[in-house]
């Protein structure tokens, strides 16, 4: 019988603490101070089977609200796609899984080729010509973004803007205060940064500018125009962009930017309570020997033959620690693979798919909550989220909407309290016609 865990008869244990030298189990507690030990068993109840085990847990499992059997129109950050089993299948092969770092090139050829293949198709869909092997996460990749710049450019200031997720801004904070680096924020009009209000913020001391695109508020940024005010300044430019809309937008490299990063989990990775992630980063050839992480490259052996390495390894922290600029000294290879296998199998006219019915979709919804009365409140062109004005609580709104059978959008009143009243709502491919037509219906009774 396969076991999901390993079960232990009393000869067992006895055996295995003869093994060491002890006892009984309580001696391997013993420089435990009494005052702090339990004294009596764990709550547990009766022990279970491993059935029963299974039965009570799906039994927990069903209290929460699951994307099998809602539909969704919450995003903000991690977004509900389509991910097809191929994903699952190569993720759960046993030479994939139980990796780590490829330190020995030797004998990491496949995991090693399956990164590089990760970095070209990062750098394809962002106009890039490199891209590291992957970061923790989005937020974890602006803020190596931010720090690369200020570092680049010997400038200590980062100019970000107001339309940037909420939670990436309060992990650039965090990044930048221990390096003495000052962020400053640049508001928006009508859901966008202007090119204008950008002008007004940034100096010659401005070493980075962050800019999101499509933005936290679904809405799109002008790049070109925001690219232009901030190498005016001589400043590097981050976009931080979500990998599907990439798929019809043009590359923000195609545009000027400097620094491309983002979230990678719409890249087959599911919602999963909030993790593991991906964060994605590519970046000029000129700024390549200061990216964070591990860079995969390939070369030849003696004998001609094709291979890949880790390369540029004097930027690794575990290389050169006294020289390093970042504190990244691992990579999510297992979710890279996720994205790479994920792009693979939708290929290139899948991804425009993908991008255009999220985009199709959301319109649809947008157009159909107007006719029901209900205001948006941004007028800039948007991707797959949109900003909509509601009366009443958005939270008691939101319950009406789960009894339903729908997990609705985000409260912004949360993260921004002139938007109090607003939910940001996301309409991804997953999303059937008649799961908005049963959204509108729903919110269209609030109006």
């Amino acid at each position: 019988m396969t076991w999901s865990y390993l079960p232990h008869t009393a000869e067992d244990r006895t055996e295995m603490l003869a093994a060491i030298g002890v006892k009984d189990t309580m001696e391997l507690y013993a420089d435990v101070p009494n005052s702090i030990r339990l004294h009596r068993p764990l709550a547990l109840g009766e022990p279970l089977s491993e059935r029963e085990v299974a039965a009570y847990f799906k039994k927990l499992a069903a209290a929460n609200a699951n994307l099998q059997d809602y539909a969704c129109f919450l995003g903000a950050g991690a977004y509900d796609h389509f991910i097809p089993s191929t994903v699952g299948h190569v993720l759960g092969r046993s030479e994939f899984y139980t990796a780590y770092t490829q330190y020995q090139p030797e004998i990491s050829q496949g995991y090693l080729q399956a990164l590089w293949e990760y970095q070209s198709m990062i750098c394809e869909i962002t106009g890039m010509p490199v891209a590291n092997a992957s970061m923790y996460d989005g937020a974890t990749a602006m803020a190596e973004a931010a720090l690369l710049s200020c570092h680049a450019t010997r400038r200590n200031e980062i100019v970000v803007a107001r339309s940037v997720h909420p939670n990436y801004r309060t992990v650039l904070g965090t990044y930048a205060k221990d390096f003495g680096f000052v962020v400053k924020e640049v508001g928006f009009t009508d859901g966008v940064t202007t090119p204008e209000a950008l002008s007004e913020v940034v100096s010659k001391n401005t070493g980075a500018v962050i800019i999101q695109n499509p933005n936290f508020f679904g809405s799109l940024e002008d790049l070109a125009a925001l690219i232009a005010k901030t190498h005016e300044v001589g400043a590097l430019f981050t976009s931080v962009s979500d990998p599907i809309a990439l798929g019809i937008l043009e590359a923000p490299g195609k545009q000027g930017a400097d620094i491309v990063v983002g979230e990678g989990q719409p890249l087959g990775l599911a919602i999963s309570f909030g993790g593991p992630y991906l964060g994605f980063m590519a970046a000029t050839a000129k700024l390549m020997r200061k990216l964070p992480g591990r860079i995969i490259g390939e070369t030849v052996d003696k004998n001609g033959k094709r291979g890949f390495v880790l390369t540029l390894q004097a930027r690794e922290q575990h290389i050169r620690r006294d020289k390093a600029t970042s504190n990244i000294c691992s990579n999510e290879a297992l979710c890279a693979l996720a994205a790479t296998v994920y792009l693979s199998t939708v290929g290139k006219e899948g991804y425009v798919e993908v991008a255009s019915q999220c985009l199709q979709k959301a319109h649809y919804a947008q157009q159909a909550l107007v006719e029901r009365g209900i205001e948006t409140v941004f007028k800039a062109p948007f991707f797959q989220e949109f900003v909509v004005k509601l009366p009443g609580n958005i939270a008691e709104i939101n319950q009406e909407l789960l009894k339903q059978g729908i997990i609705g959008g985000l409260d912004l009143g949360c993260y921004y309290p002139e938007l109090a009243g607003n939910m940001l709502l996301c309409v991804t491919e997953n999303r059937t016609k008649a799961q908005i037509d049963a959204l509108v219906v729903g919110l269209g009774a609030k109006a």
